[in-house]
């Protein structure tokens, strides 16, 4: 009768409901890979590094990164 005598079987299948989870509107599994392999390098680019985490530094990789992006974007 205790709550938290099934917390060890459902804390189990976390990692299942993970996936599960990050699969929900992507019809294979091939789609989803291809999508978080562009979506990473497009995040890497516009989150900044823990270390840059004031407001200024935010600021600061937010217009780089953005300048990056139009150079990329409108030379091609």
């Amino acid at each position: 009768s205790h709550k938290g005598l099934n917390n060890r079987a459902e804390n189990s299948h976390v990692p299942l409901r993970k996936r599960e989870r990050s699969m929900q509107g992507f019809r294979s599994p091939g789609s989803l890979q291809h999508f978080i392999s562009i979506f990473s390098a497009f995040r890497n680019l516009f989150v900044p590094p823990r270390s840059q985490r004031s407001a200024l530094g935010i600021r600061r990789h937010r217009l780089q990164a953005m300048a990056e992006w139009n150079a990329v974007t409108i030379g091609t």
